[in-house]
């Protein structure tokens, strides 16, 4: 049984400890915020779980095995970095830390000492995400043309990040589960229409070596919520729309047809296709609870996490070159090649 702490008990904490709390190879033993009203939600809930204002605590505790970071993405680093010399596995919500060379040591510490770096990003779990990796996977979707996806709300301003560390990391850790590949460019433009507050809108613009190119529009200052993306291959097109209660992705056997024949090139060199629509049946298990029990199962059995710490890092190296293209008004930064591409050649 993996013993796990959680620390900050704010707005994704609570979920935590539900998700560990009822895991059946994991249980959570203790929580730490330095709210006393929050605590006290704690004790009454989770009779059996220690509280403390102090996470050092946790970290002391020999009999904790992991701990949960749901705390400001400031204190990521310094949380993760204590958490990992105390000889804890480490759960980090999304964005992974605030610079890539926070998110690069934390990698490193963890992979000095064996221990397990988990990031929540929490898409790259469900049932929607995982049926489109499943119909690339299989080459019925074809060549992947485009990714488009519109992720916009009115509010919640973030203080401490911008638009795109809130909402388009979630695009960018589903483009990475989807394609298997990093983007060699990325061009972003957006706008702060509030002094003193981050970036509240932005749109970006991921290049990728295969030809595949991707669109994110991410904004706080929409009248309504849309979660939607489509997803544009040679053989077969999909729609995935997350605010849907039921059939939340669509199959379309939609696409067109580009001849080089001779004999036809005095015609119209493009045909249109057009077959059926499908809704596949998804697995409706919450997202977060897959999550966990992988997790705990990458613990106790010493597996590399799907979302493991390469894949934060990788996700923040595009949260700050896309932020770098923004601030510079959309001009074109050309990314490194990744560890994972170093891996594949």
């Amino acid at each position: 049984m993996i013993k796990i702490g959680v620390i900050g008990y704010g707005y994704w904490g609570p979920n935590l400890v539900r998700t560990f709390a009822e895991a059946q190879q994991g249980t959570v033993v203790a929580v730490s915020d330095l709210d006393p009203k929050k605590l006290a939600t704690v004790n009454k809930r989770y009779p059996a779980v220690r509280t403390t204002n102090d996470f050092q605590d946790l970290l002391r505790d020999p009999e904790i095995d992991a701990v949960a970071i749901a705390t400001p993405v400031g204190t990521h680093f310094e949380f993760g970095m204590a958490a990992l010399k105390a000889g804890k596995h480490v759960w980090l919500e999304k964005p992974m830390t605030e610079t890539s060379l926070q998110a690069r040591k934390l990698c490193d510490e963890a992979a000095k000492r064996n221990l397990v770096v988990f990031v929540d990003h929490t898409f790259v779990y469900t049932g929607a995400v995982r049926k489109m990796g499943e119909l690339i996977k299989s080459g019925d979707l074809g060549r992947v043309y485009y990714y488009d996806s519109i992720r916009v709300n009115l509010g919640l301003f973030q203080r401490d990040v911008n638009v795109i560390s809130d909402l388009a990391v979630h695009d960018f850790s589903i483009l990475d589960y989807l394609l298997g590949e990093h983007p060699v460019a990325i061009s972003a433009s957006g706008i702060n229409h509030f002094p003193g507050t981050p970036e509240n809108l932005a749109y970006i613009t991921l290049f990728y070596d295969s030809g595949t190119i991707a669109h994110v529009n991410v904004s706080w200052l929409a009248p309504v919520k849309v979660r939607q993306i489509l997803l544009g291959g040679s053989k077969k097109m999909i729609t995935y729309d997350d605010l849907e209660p039921s059939e939340k992705v669509k199959i379309y056997d939609k696409g067109i047809n580009f001849t080089e024949d001779p004999k036809q090139i005095q015609e119209m060199r493009v045909g249109y296709r057009t077959g059926d629509m499908w809704a596949p049946k998804l697995d409706g298990t919450e997202a977060l609870r897959l999550g966990g029990d992988h997790f705990i199962d990458c613990i106790i059995n010493k597996k590399t996490p799907q979302t493991d710490g390469l894949l934060g890092l990788r996700v923040v190296e595009l949260i700050e070159a896309a932020t770098s293209s923004m601030r510079g008004r959309g001009e074109t930064v050309y990314i490194q090649k990744s560890e994972k591409q170093e891996k594949i050649a």
